[in-house]
């Protein structure tokens, strides 16, 4: 690589529609230098996640990105050089860099990473990915053995955390996720009890097929329609875990969300709880521990879906929008 040069992406246009390849450009800009109290990174894997799309509609639990700015986006990078004690030439940490080559960050933003092999991981099961099924689904959703657990999205990089640890704690787990080969993956490979083809078109049909004792915690990943299939099928006393709203995210979002929410949430008495993976940083180290523990036993499969090159960024999360991958999908630099 030209270590003279920062090849940058910039969101030129926030879409109205659909997100396109046209609402971005690759330029070149230069090497930022740190100002004291930050660390020069470079990136090496750039997690690409439905919420880069919500973040280009305004604020959320982060800043909008706006138009003709580099796009916002979270890697895993090294340090090149450090104005801050905390960090030094060498470490490996996490933090939103942008999708840009080189970055300078205040070093109270960067999160040290621990030294591990593959460095993949510490975007999927050990990143954000991994730590949003652990916290989302025992802090929030708190599953007891033999409950029945559906999460929507489960093919994706949390999604496929989610069906597993829930299986790990003795579940019986079914998996909303669109297409037959996604499906059958899943159930042969990730060890869900059953799966529900959501292109199908009859989700609550087969939801009720797949899940014959109804719903105790739902996983939900997308909002919309298949929230509303699954909230009819809550059992009382039912946990819902939001954690993402992918059905409302890309292109004009539907009309209306969930309906009959209120009446059910009351006669069912309902939890239905929205979180951020944020909020249990402080609980991180106890959630590796296991979550590395459950790794080396086989009881956690790890799928990664990695890309190669930064310029292909945005039709990586074009693709992950519309639902390409399966598990963790990052972009190498």
């Amino acid at each position: 690589m030209n270590a003279t040069v920062n090849r940058q992406i910039l969101l030129v246009e926030k879409p109205t529609g659909k997100l396109g390849p046209e609402h971005f450009r690759l330029t070149q800009g230069a090497i930022p230098e740190p100002k004291d109290g930050e660390a020069l990174v470079r990136a090496r894997y750039i997690s690409l996640d439905a919420a880069n799309r919500a973040w280009m509609h305004g604020a959320t639990y982060r800043a909008a990105v706006e138009a003709n700015t580099v796009m916002a986006g979270g890697s895993i990078a090294e340090v090149i050089s450090s104005k801050d004690p905390s960090l030094k030439r060498g470490d490996i940490v996490f933090g939103d860099t942008g999708w840009q080559d080189y970055a300078a960050v205040p070093a109270k933003h960067l999160a040290k990473m621990p030294k591990l092999e593959p460095m993949t991981h510490l975007l999927s099961v050990y990143g954000v990915a991994g730590l949003t099924a652990y916290f989302g689904l025992l802090h929030v959703g708190k599953p007891r053995e033999g409950e029945t657990v559906v999460v929507s999205a489960a093919a994706g990089s949390v999604g496929s955390i989610v069906g597993q640890i829930a299986k790990i704690k003795g579940c019986r787990v079914v998996g909303i996720a669109g297409g037959k080969d996604k499906c059958h993956w899943l159930t042969s490979e990730l060890g869900f009890d059953a799966a529900v083809d959501y292109k199908d078109g009859a989700t609550y049909k087969a939801l009720r097929a797949a899940a014959p004792k109804g719903i105790d915690v739902y996983f939900d990943n997308v909002g919309g329609d298949i929230l509303e299939a699954c909230l009819s099928q809550m059992n009382n006393r039912g946990r819902i875990a939001c954690c993402g709203a992918i059905s409302q995210y890309d292109g004009v979002p539907s009309a209306h969300g969930p309906r009959g929410v209120p009446g059910l949430i009351v006669v069912k008495r309902l939890i239905m709880q929205g979180f951020i993976v944020m909020d249990y940083m402080d609980q991180r180290d106890t959630a590796l521990k296991e979550l590395q523990s459950w790794v080396a036993s086989s009881k956690l499969k790890v799928q990664e879906d990695v890309i190669d090159g930064i310029e292909n960024t945005p039709q990586a999360l074009i693709g992950l929008l519309a639902g390409e991958n399966r598990g963790k999908r990052m972009v190498k630099v």
